[in-house]
């Protein structure tokens, strides 16, 4: 198995902002198939090197973490979003 983590740094960092990416995060269950386990978490903290949402999304190799990536829905809708939202984000990638 392997996690995708993901921690995103919004251009607003405000709780309404952090909580419709979290929405927008979530709404791939059930849409994208290949996901095995998502989890979205909201920074609470909130220190100068925080970063606001952190998501992690399980799938079953690399090359479903591949199909993950060019799912269409994750590209179309929740990709898109984050890029209009999101001033940085940092990924790692690991077997489980």
């Amino acid at each position: 198995m392997v996690r995708h983590i993901v921690c995103f740094k919004l251009k607003d960092s405000s709780l309404e902002s952090c909580r419709k990416l979290r929405e927008v995060l979530f709404s791939m269950e059930g849409k994208v198939p290949m996901i095995k386990n998502l989890e979205v978490r909201l920074d609470e903290l909130k220190s100068a090197r925080s970063y606001d949402v952190f998501l992690s999304v399980d799938v079953d190799s690399w090359q479903q973490l591949d199909n993950y990536q060019n799912d269409p829905y994750h590209l179309n809708i929740v990709k898109k979003y984050v890029q209009s939202v999101a001033s940085n984000s940092v990924a790692v990638d690991f077997e489980i």
